[in-house]
């Protein structure tokens, strides 16, 4: 196997050329993205960079006006939300339900009939879903909610909701994993447990994830794209990015750049 073979084998989710654009305006402009095999890699940047946009293309929210998407080296931009899914490409706290009034446990049950296939069967007895109960409670377990099988979803802390919509992602069994803000809202207390999830769950899968803060990418991610009025401005690991005078700029503004030589 050639380098380039070697190399392409690693890449899981590809873009080239992806633009979007809305009545002459160009959200995303161009983006090539390469995501590596087993990298936790943040998509992040100002706002109005595009972020949102790159990933409601990558989930097929929204049809790109040019380019292609590859996932595993097979074209799926032409797919639906549907279909991606079922390869292993699964947005979590978008695709992921939680039902505020169902239990925990009846959360994560759900997603795996979805799994299945058969999550529209609500006329069958309850009864008849107690045989999905010990992969659910497995799940639960994974994301450290155990504790909250029994616990109605809109009684749960802000921070375990999340949680909760990581375990229903699971359920579909994703081989890769795209993270929409996962920490947004969140006090000091949840970030830290949000991180360790991110961690845990992150082994032998693959992380896509937009995310605002920087401390947590700094903490989390393998590798750092940075979009600036949707277009890539640059790209690496946190140290190579954060020292990058363009990302800088891009955050701070040239004066206040200059004048902190700050990092991101």
């Amino acid at each position: 196997m050639s380098a380039d073979e070697t190399l392409a084998s690693e890449i899981v989710l590809e873009t080239r050329g992806l633009t979007k654009e809305f009545l002459g305006f160009t959200a995303v402009d161009d983006v090539n993205l390469q995501v590596q095999e087993g990298h936790i890699h943040a998509l992040i940047g100002p706002n109005g960079a595009g972020k949102t946009t790159v990933f409601n293309l990558l989930t097929k929210f929204l049809p790109p006006t040019h380019g292609e998407i590859l996932y595993r080296g097979k074209p799926i931009t032409k797919l639906k939300s549907n279909e991606i899914a079922r390869m292993g490409l699964v947005r979590s706290f978008q695709i992921s339900a939680v039902f505020a009034h169902m239990t925990a446990l009846e959360n994560v049950r759900v997603a795996l009939q979805r799994n299945l296939g058969t999550s529209f069967h609500f006329w069958k007895s309850e009864k008849s879903l107690n045989h999905l109960n010990e992969r659910a409670l497995a799940l639960l377990e994974e994301v450290g909610l155990r504790e909250y099988a029994d616990i109605l979803t809109v009684e749960m802390p802000y921070g375990r909701k999340r949680a909760l919509e990581v375990a229903t992602t699971l359920a579909l069994e994703p081989d890769m994993m795209l993270l929409d803000e996962p920490t947004q809202g969140m006090g000091a207390e949840d970030v830290d447990r949000i991180v360790e999830l991110i961690q845990r769950v992150s082994k032998g899968r693959t992380v896509l994830m937009v995310e605002h803060n920087l401390s947590v990418v700094s903490r989390l991610c393998d590798r750092i794209t940075v979009l600036a009025r949707g277009a890539v401005l640059a790209e690496g690991d946190y140290d190579s990015v954060s020292r990058n005078p363009l990302v800088r700029e891009a955050y701070m503004g040239s004066e206040a750049a200059e004048e902190e030589g700050a990092q991101v």
